[in-house]
């Protein structure tokens, strides 16, 4: 039995999550959750996986909680102060993060601190401060295990191989939204063109930053820190199916590859069980004689700008990773509220890398800084 704490429940990672241990209650057990302000939802999973800790993002909502749920032997909090204990809940095994933006970092370290492996869905906690997650996960000997379906992949893939032995990783991508339209028709598309994936089911923010192909980028970074390779042998190849989810290029030219119908809920449940694999018996299995063809295609990064302002801000490193990262969450939150265009996000990213001037090796307390007058800058734009 692995005990889990899962941060970020009522998102879209954290309901997948739930689906994972609901299928399988003789090898999972919920000991800990954070949500949001989805105070429905959150009453539904207490209710359902009636986990020892629950925290929420306000006061008043923990409040209300509590005394809906004072017969109840549940602890409730709030805040970062209450993703906290969530994380380093005592009885938990191992850490889904599932939390959206950088608000995952400092849980996830002082989780790393407790012990607790990590099984990672945030990419901005590794994009915004990669070095310092990878050194405490190295000094305190847990594991992160990736459930981005991308570096799930990778790491599948690399099982019983040799790391040395890496050429390229290619990181494949389905080319959002808006992959068939040139950068004119991008002109005055509305949010809800924008959030009409042609494959994942995802939430709102990672679907807009398919759209504009920073979730690309910013899982480039991500697979920097997680395996250790520099830029240059971290490859993008577009590939409209989204089938193969990532393959590996070895120094004698063989590639491996790993394949699987769309369901983030695979990836989830390996990085759960590893390194065991159980029955997945709601998966849609993959057909390719039905499917027939796969199709891709080399990036354009005139096209899709933010995965160069990505790559960019990854090989100049400190403190430019954290700026990328902030300024792209404050610009897809202003578009996603009707306050700016879909073009406006790229430009505001760029800007707000221009004006940086970057430090070497930050700490968190300049990583907490620099993030927070980025989102200002933004936000004055």
């Amino acid at each position: 039995m692995k005990y889990i704490s899962l941060l970020g429940a009522t998102g879209s990672i954290g309901t997948q999550t739930l689906d994972i241990i609901r299928m399988n209650p003789d090898k999972f057990v919920l000991t800990a959750m954070s949500a949001g302000k989805n105070l429905g939802l959150t009453r539904k999973f207490i209710k359902e996986f009636t986990p020892e800790f629950v925290s929420v993002q306000s006061k008043e909502d923990c409040e209300s909680l509590r005394r809906e749920f004072a017969g109840e032997e549940i602890a409730f909090s709030y805040s970062e102060e209450g993703l906290v204990e969530a994380a380093c809940h005592e009885k938990t095994d191992i850490v889904v993060n599932a939390v959206l933006g950088s608000v995952g970092l400092y849980p996830t370290l002082q989780a790393i601190e407790a012990g607790k492996d990590i099984a990672i869905a945030n990419k901005e906690t590794l994009v915004t401060a990669g070095h310092l997650v990878m050194k405490a996960a190295n000094d305190a000997g847990v594991r992160l295990l990736p459930v981005d379906s991308e570096h799930s992949a990778i790491f599948q893939a690399l099982q019983g191989e040799q790391e040395k032995s890496i050429e390229n990783l290619i990181i494949t991508a389905s080319g959002g939204s808006f992959r068939d339209r040139t950068r004119d028709e991008l002109e005055g598309v509305t949010v809800e063109d924008a959030l009409n994936h042609p494959n994942w089911s995802m939430g709102a923010k990672i679907t807009i930053d398919s759209a504009t192909m920073m979730n690309k980028g910013l899982e480039v970074i991500e697979a920097h820190w997680l395996f250790g390779l520099p830029y240059d042998q971290i490859k993008v190849l577009q590939h409209r199916e989204s089938i193969i989810h990532s393959m590996i290029e070895f120094h004698d030219s063989s590639i491996i590859a790993q394949l699987g119908t769309p369901d983030m809920r695979v990836p989830i449940q390996y990085a759960l069980t590893y390194p065991e694999r159980i029955p997945f018996p709601k998966a849609n299995r993959l057909n390719l004689a039905e499917i027939g063809r796969l199709n891709f295609k080399e990036m354009d990064f005139e096209r899709f700008p933010c995965l160069r302002y990505a790559y960019e801000a990854g090989v100049a490193g400190g403190t430019m990773t954290t700026v990328l990262n902030a300024a792209n969450e404050e610009a897809v939150s202003r578009f996603l509220s009707g306050h700016a265009d879909f073009l406006d996000i790229e430009r505001m990213i760029e800007k707000a890398l221009k004006r940086h001037s970057k430090t070497e090796n930050p700490g968190l307390d300049l990583i907490r800084e620099v993030d927070t007058e980025t989102r200002e800058f933004v936000r004055s734009i």
